[in-house]
Parts: C-alpha cells; sequence; structure tokens
C-alpha cells in the first residue's frame, strides 16, 4: 500500500487554500474545516464510507471516478482535525479495472465488504484482502431499473428492523432533468451475489445550487430514515463549483424488508458549499457528524465534517 501524508488544507472562503505538499506541513485545520487529500484531477473523492471513528477523527474508504487502465480507483484515508491527512492507495486485485466509480458504501452486518457503483449502474460487490491494503471483486451486477440516459452518482446501504435496503440516484441535470430516486430491498446471497427486490422510485429537484446543476451527486439515510442528499454544479475542471446538502425525505423498511420511499417536493436546504463540488456524503456512527468529500477536478479532493445527521 502507498501512502501519502498530505498537509491540510484550510478554506477560509470560496476557493481560498493554502498549497499542497507531500511531507509534514504546519498548518493546522480545525474541525469542520477543509482538509485536502488529493492535489490533482485523478485524486479526487467521488465516493466514500466510514469504516472506523475515535472521537472527531475517522477513517473511510473513498472511491475515484478514474477511468485509465493503471490510475487508482480506491483508498483508504484517515482524517484526524489539526493533523495533516493520510491517504493510502489500495490495489484493484480482480480483473478489469473499473470505469467511473462514483460510489460506495459498506454492506450491512459485515466488517470487510462493501458495493461500489459506477456511473453506468454497474454495482461491484468487493471484499478486502492483503490485509486490508487491497479490494477483490466477489460479483459485479447491474442496478436493476436503470432509466434512459441514468448517470449514477450515489448510493447507500441501509440496515432496520434486520433488513437491509439500497437507495442510489440518477444524478440528473439542470431544470430540465431532475434527480431520479431508487430503493429496493438488498441482500446478499451465498455466492456473493447482489441482489434487489422490488424497486420504488420518485423524483428530485434540489433547491439549491441553481442553472447546471447535479440535483442528487450522493445520498444517505440517517438513523432516523432522513434522506440526505447532496447536490452540486461543475462548469468545468476548473470550476467554479457550488455544492450544497438537503434533506430530502424519508426511507423506511420494515420487519418484512418491505421499502417505503417518500421524497419531498420542496426539499430542507441544509448548508451550502461554494467552492467546493461534493461527491460523497456518509453520516458517522454514533454521532451527528456527516462527512463530506469533494472531487474539485484539477484542484483534487478535500474532506470535512459538518453536524448535518441525527
Amino acid at each position: 500500500m502507498r501512502k501519502t501524508v498530505l498537509t491540510a488544507m484550510t478554506v477560509l472562503g470560496a476557493g481560498i487554500a493554502l498549497a499542497l505538499s507531500t511531507g509534514l506541513s504546519t498548518a493546522q485545520p480545525e474541525t469542520g474545516r477543509w482538509q485536502q487529500v488529493g492535489d490533482d484531477v485523478k485524486s479526487g473523492i467521488s465516493g466514500l464510507t466510514v469504516t472506523s471513528r475515535s472521537g472527531d477523527d475517522l477513517r473511510a474508504l473513498v472511491v475515484r471516478d478514474n477511468k485509465r487502465p493503471g490510475e487508482n480507483r480506491i483508498a483508504e484515508v484517515t482524517h484526524r482535525p489539526g493533523r495533516p491527512a493520510e491517504v493510502s492507495a489500495m490495489t484493484w486485485l480482480s480483473g478489469a479495472e473499473p470505469v467511473d466509480l462514483e460510489a460506495v458504501d459498506a454492506v450491512p452486518g459485515t466488517s470487510d465488504e462493501y458495493v461500489a457503483v459506477a456511473s453506468r449502474g454497474l454495482a461491484y460487490h468487493l471484499k478486502l484482502a492483503d490485509a486490508g491494503e487491497a479490494v477483490r471483486v466477489l460479483d459485479i451486477a447491474p442496478l436493476p431499473a436503470i432509466g434512459a440516459g441514468d448517470d449514477f452518482e450515489s448510493f447507500t446501504l441501509t440496515s432496520r428492523n434486520g433488513k437491509t435496503a439500497a437507495l442510489w440516484a440518477d444524478r440528473g441535470a439542470g431544470a430540465d432533468r431532475p434527480a431520479t430516486l431508487y430503493a429496493a430491498a438488498f441482500s446478499v446471497n451465498s455466492y456473493g451475489e447482489s441482489k434487489f427486490g422490488a424497486v420504488k422510485k420518485a423524483t428530485l429537484r434540489a433547491p439549491y445550487p441553481k442553472g447546471n446543476v447535479r440535483h442528487a451527486s450522493d445520498i444517505e439515510v440517517t438513523k432516523s430514515g432522513r434522506i440526505l442528499v447532496s447536490s452540486a454544479s461543475d462548469a468545468g475542471d476548473d470550476g467554479p463549483f457550488d455544492s450544497a446538502v438537503s434533506d430530502a425525505g424519508k426511507l423506511t423498511v420494515t420487519s418484512t424488508g418491505k421499502v417505503r420511499l417518500s421524497v419531498d417536493r420542496s426539499p430542507e436546504l441544509l448548508e451550502t458549499f461554494e467552492g467546493h463540488k461534493i461527491e460523497a456524503l456518509r453520516c458517522l456512527p454514533g454521532s451527528g457528524l456527516a462527512a463530506l468529500g469533494t472531487d474539485d477536478e484539477n484542484a483534487g479532493g478535500s474532506l470535512t465534517t459538518r453536524r448535518l445527521c441525527d
């Protein structure tokens, strides 16, 4: 595993950042400030899942939307407020590397299995290998009910009443195409194959940003079942970028495994993030904090936490 220690990036306003180096820096980010985890177009965060947490410190598995052979697809990030981030590239062991990974989440009830989703709707069931320095593919399956033109940037798994549900979304595009949210029961059979139940759908229009917005750049379900959605605008590889997180509805899973999806007509805007393109959103276990990751294209990627979850 290749480990890189990066300087923290403290953002005092839109687009203001400290320079990145490959060694330790005296720059010390405060809790809630952005911390840089990459400095170029290949090192952004397109999805993340939190693997462990201690106080304000967290460790996360992140995916990257790289497309060419040999470019990094998955990495481990350690985020400690007041210290530089540590980024460890992981090896993709099984077959052809995926193209354009956009989301990842842990499989409930496991400690070393994950589902990562690519933009065209392929779901990769992954298992840690080589003492956590690599991942191996157990199964590849298409998401169900893919619609014409769907472009997926979000996927999450949630467990309720002993049952698991998947929630994912086509990102949408501007005024003419809202995001489409999909929800279904989820399970893994004895062969490691991902199985989805009957699919429920609903559309969503983000309250912010305006203009050429991706209405759903990631999605999360809180402990109480609230649906949090990040939205983002992207004017090109050099920005400007803008993002927000909204409370968009409710997901429930009954004791029999029935999934109910309710999306608000007017989602509640929780917070905006000018200067960043948020593509990763996860609640930290046992906390009201959310981990937010960005893919700021030529400016790399950043990570922060905000009090957005229950």
